[in-house]
């Protein structure tokens, strides 16, 4: 059937490539959406791309209180990545529903609020102001932050800490995302509590933790000194590829959003391949602010060359029992779909 299906899309022709995903049960026009903290707020990228068309706009995290972040310098360059401790900083929920959200209303975005918090009861509070306002898909939970209930052990390195989050999150009536560190061997035991705890989708992986010196100057690199940074951009690629691989063989009926150093649409494609139902970009925006819809028209064009007629059956084709039939392995050249 899927042979057919192929045969099809390749006389349909390219037009009738179907981008739209689901994930957790919220429907999304495309697969790629921003991922949280790279590009700020939300509308700033509207002067470089059509935010509108992106499977979502996921806001920088936010916290039900104003927070500074961090001291200078809060970024550094590495091999094949960056390394940042921003902290966090923002202005607070209330500012940006009254401010930011309005504007990607208006350009009818598809928006996603990512949230954290330093216990249950923030993250229960920025959930229930979230849920108060209009044109919010879904919630993405940063439980990659300190929990002081919990003798400043990170919620994301905890299971039952992670739950929690969860279940305090859904009070807000939304869908909830849940974004992972890879920075644990526990993973799938804490992917497995989020899910029965109620999460909608997966979110994997966040920044890995590093650290840069200055050996010229004999002192930390970034301004959170011993505290380090997290590292982004090319370099974890491989590091989110294995956790999305690993999470979707283990819950193979989850959401998932594979994210971590993702710059063309054929990251997208193995990206999905591995499990993910969509996917985020982030350090390669900081690059360049068309990164996103630059890999959604690189996906889209992949999927014509190679006779896929709709985007999400690519996703977790790898650890279907016959793959073979998933996509075409002679694509369609690209003088056939007229490019």
């Amino acid at each position: 059937m899927a042979g057919k299906l192929i045969q099809l899309a390749r006389l349909a022709g390219p037009s009738h490539v179907d981008m739209s995903v689901s994930v957790g049960g919220v429907q999304l026009k495309s697969p790629v959406m921003t991922a949280s903290g790279t590009s700020g707020y939300g509308v700033e990228l509207a002067g470089y791309i059509d935010l509108e068309k992106l499977g979502a706009v996921v806001a920088k995290s936010m916290a039900v209180f104003d927070w500074p972040g961090n001291p200078a310098p809060r970024v550094c360059s590495a091999p094949a990545s960056m390394i940042n401790s921003v902290g966090l900083q923002g202005k607070g929920i209330s500012w940006w529903l009254s401010n930011q959200l309005p504007k990607l209303v208006e350009r009818r975005c598809t928006v996603v609020a990512s949230i954290w918090g330093r216990t249950l009861g923030e993250f229960e509070q920025a959930a229930r102001l979230l849920a108060s306002a209009y044109g919010i898909s879904a919630i993405e939970l940063n439980v990659s932050c300190p929990n002081i209930e919990d003798r400043n052990h990170m919620f994301a390195h905890s299971a039952t800490a992670t739950a929690d989050v969860v279940r305090a999150s859904l009070s807000g009536g939304l869908p909830i995302w849940v974004k992972l560190s890879a920075n644990t061997p526990d993973l799938i035991d804490i992917a497995g509590h989020a899910i029965d705890a109620g999460a909608d989708g997966i979110v994997l992986i966040n920044t890995l933790l590093g650290m840069a010196i200055d050996i010229d100057k004999r002192r930390y690199a970034l301004g959170s000194g011993p505290m380090g940074g997290g590292v982004s951009g090319p370099a974890i690629r491989p590091v989110a590829l294995r956790a999305v691989h690993d999470v979707r063989k283990t819950f193979p009926e989850v959401g998932l959003i594979g994210v971590g150093g993702i710059s063309r649409g054929k990251h997208a494609v193995e990206m999905m391949m591995a499990g993910a139902s969509a996917i985020q970009i982030g350090t390669a925006t900081i690059l360049d602010p068309r990164a996103p819809m630059r890999v959604h028209k690189e996906l889209l064009s992949w999927c014509k060359m190679h006779g896929v007629a709709r985007v999400g059956d690519i996703s977790g084709c790898l650890l279907k029992e016959d793959n073979s039939t998933e996509y075409d392995s002679e694509p369609i050249s690209a003088e056939e779909i007229g490019q």
